[in-house]
């Protein structure tokens, strides 16, 4: 990652076995699928990776290689999102809650990759399945790629993070070939690619963001709007005239207050949208401890107080935040809720503490869009 915001944007592995890039081995930035783990000691356990609202196992959103210049211990540093697959934990703002973050770093020199760059082509045969144990030995969930102590009590190898992706591998066929292992064959019960508890799988590629345009230039969404006004406009805005009498009778502070939170909201609005316009794919801005998130409202934005400094004492700083445009690759739209956000702000530490031996939680932040917001998109749509 270099100075300055850089964008994020989703790109399908194309071809057969493209999927290469998307391992632990080559650090990759990438979207759903299972964990591409960095540090292979002390990863998060299955109950830190249950949402705080139903505690449900949570999928695997996306990771970030962000590793920091100048810093030894921090060589290879890659960040970890997690969600929630059920909709009703989405409802509230704020702190947490359906989502976890964890980072991991390493020094050049560490036990599990070589010191130099990974390999530009892929490597040779076929695509390698998703890993069911760690280098380490730390065995793997067969469902959601996390840690898992768990075993099959029939045949003792198959891993799970818990009850739950044991009971969902077990329908999708584990129970066919359970115990039907010939001896040291893992291919009789192989680990499909995907399954229906994950999100769709993208590699995420990095572009830095474009200078904004000149002071000057107009402003195009205002321009719209101003060039869009029909006779029906007009005739709103007369029936709204009659209406005066009505407000006077509120107290004049009141309506100023009323209409300077309702100007600041849309203002912040229509920032939000004038800042994406530019490449309206992104899915991911990132500048740790630069300017700060791009907020969606003026409000349920975060105080420095709600914001939990470091377990070593560091404040945490703004490091990334994910964009509403994730969800259209998610597949999680439904007649009735769905996963929803207006943006993900992650919050990290200051010090980038820690080092190989653990993977240590961070801190994020859900804005939803207010009702203003709503308002303004639908009178656009």
């Amino acid at each position: 990652m270099a100075s300055g915001v850089e964008l994020g944007f989703a790109a399908a592995a194309e071809g057969p076995g493209a999927a290469w890039r998307l391992r632990s081995t080559y650090f990759p930035s990438k979207v759903g699928g299972r964990p591409a783990w960095l540090g292979e000691a002390g990863l998060p356990g299955p109950a830190a990776l249950r949402c705080g609202r139903c505690q449900q196992p949570c999928a695997f959103l996306l990771q970030l290689y962000a590793p920091l210049p100048g810093r030894p211990d921090a060589f290879h540093r890659t960040l970890f999102v997690f969600a929630c697959r059920s909709p009703a934990c989405y409802r509230p703002a704020g702190p947490r809650g359906p989502f976890r973050v964890f980072r991991s770093q390493l020094s050049r020199r560490n036990d599990t990759y070589s010191e130099e760059p990974p390999p530009e082509e892929p490597p040779p045969g076929p695509a390698p399945a998703p890993p069911q144990r760690l280098g380490s030995g730390a065995a793997l969930c067969r469902v959601c790629g996390c840690l898992g102590p768990r075993r099959c009590g029939r045949c003792r190898r198959a891993a799970y993070c818990g009850p739950e992706h044991q009971a969902l591998d077990w329908r999708r066929g584990h129970r066919r070939s359970c115990c039907q292992h010939a001896a040291g064959d893992d291919s009789a019960d192989a680990i499909p690619e995907h399954n229906e508890f994950l999100f769709p799988e993208y590699e995420i590629l990095i572009e830095p963001e474009e200078p904004e345009f000149p002071a000057d230039s107009t402003d195009d969404d205002q321009g719209v709007e101003d060039t869009s006004k029909d006779t029906k406009d007009q005739e709103e805005l007369g029936a709204a005239g009659h209406a005066d009498e009505a407000f006077q009778t509120l107290d004049e502070e009141t309506l100023e207050a009323m209409a300077k939170h309702e100007t600041e909201e849309e203002k912040i609005f229509r920032m939000f949208k004038k800042q994406v316009a530019a490449e309206p794919e992104q899915i991911i801005r990132y500048c740790r401890g630069g300017e700060g998130p791009l907020w969606v409202s003026g409000e349920n934005r975060p105080e420095e107080k709600d914001i939990p400094n470091c377990v070593c004492g560091a404040k945490r700083i703004f490091e990334f935040q994910i964009m509403p445009q994730l969800l259209n690759h998610l597949q999680v739209d439904s007649l009735g809720e769905s996963i929803d956000w207006g943006t993900l702000v992650v919050y990290t530490c200051a010090e980038s503490c820690g080092g190989g031996s653990e993977y240590l939680e961070e801190f994020i932040w859900k804005q939803d869009y207010s009702m203003g917001c709503i308002k303004q998109t639908t009178q656009v749509a």
